[in-house]
């Protein structure tokens, strides 16, 4: 890395934008999942404050990198107000050789781009080789940031999105998701969006389930993120005992996902019943689904897949 540059370096979501045509987050992902599978990086779980009196909350996401000399700290807090609770996330970026810090950026973009390479790599690994249809749950920010990330993985034939905003929404707006890719279809039905699709990615912010299991038409990989509600969750959690499911990381993942959570609780799933994570799917040490019945990914975010996209940054700002 250059030392020329004064650190720490400061940077604002702007910058971030700037810099997305020098980012391969999707690589980054995948060099950090091999690393945690071979014992060279540190993911330790998330940790959840509470401000006195109900003031609001933030959740410090942590995570070492020892190939790279890098460790790092996401916090985001929920800060609540008289209107609209406030959410930020901020990543510090820490050099293993010096002690200092090296980056503080504004990881609201970073979160998304993070977030959806991860499913991206998870699709990757599990989705069927001949999958032809994909479908979203979702048409936010989040939701087309992984239609970005996954329509060149496999070849699909037709990308449906689903959500409720889309009978509401302007022609402007629909024009702006059409333009992602020729074979996006948007749909008010879901039930027609989610029809025999080979992989349904669930983006929403939805504490509660989004999506009936029973109206899939065939075995389907479906893949679900986190909102800061407490133990939101995409799917029913009872659905677990019915799904060959992985995670991002089977040694945190189960004590955060609110649907694992909850079906722990009430023993309808444990979590010796996970088949793999993505750092044993990135080793070849996890079995692939063989489609006898849904399978089932469930990513919260980690502090270590923040440090990565950090650290991209960072390398984008030193090596110009």
């Amino acid at each position: 890395m250059s030392t020329t540059i004064q650190a720490p370096l400061i940077v604002q979501e702007s910058d971030v934008t700037a810099l997305l045509p020098q980012l391969d987050v999707l690589a980054a992902m995948r060099r950090l999942f091999e690393s945690l599978g071979a014992g060279n990086a540190v993911q330790p779980p998330q940790q959840l404050v509470e401000f006195p009196n109900g003031q609001g909350d933030f959740i410090n996401y942590l995570g070492v990198m020892s190939e790279e000399k890098v460790y790092g700290i996401k916090t985001s807090p929920y800060i609540k107000t008289d209107g609209k609770p406030l959410v930020t996330a901020w990543s510090m970026l820490m050099s293993m050789e010096t002690g200092t810090p090296l980056l503080l950026a504004d990881a609201g973009l970073l979160t998304t781009l993070r977030t959806a390479a991860t499913t991206a790599l998870a699709i990757d690994h599990l989705a069927p080789k001949g999958s032809k249809r994909l479908a979203v749950i979702g048409s936010g920010p989040i939701a087309l940031r992984h239609v970005e990330f996954v329509k060149g993985l496999r070849q699909w034939e037709k990308i449906s999105i689903y959500s409720l905003e889309i009978p509401s929404m302007s022609d402007e707006q629909r024009e702006s998701i059409l333009a992602i890719d020729p074979r996006i279809v948007l749909c008010e039905l879901q039930s027609k969006a989610v029809s025999n699709a080979d992989v349904v990615m669930l983006c929403t912010s939805s504490p509660k389930p989004v999506l009936q299991t029973e109206i899939l038409g065939q075995p389907t990989l479906i893949t679900s993120i986190s909102t800061n509600a407490y133990r939101a969750h995409e799917i029913a959690p009872q659905e677990l005992s019915k799904m060959d499911v992985y995670c991002d990381y089977r040694h945190t993942t189960p004590l955060a996902a609110g649907e694992m959570v909850i079906a722990a609780e009430r023993e309808w799933w444990s979590t010796r019943d996970l088949v793999g994570d993505l750092a044993e799917l990135s080793n070849g040490a996890a079995p692939l689904p063989g489609y006898e019945r849904h399978v089932f990914f469930r990513s919260i975010g980690l502090g270590l897949e923040d440090v990565a996209v950090s650290l991209e940054i960072y390398k984008a700002l030193t090596q110009r």
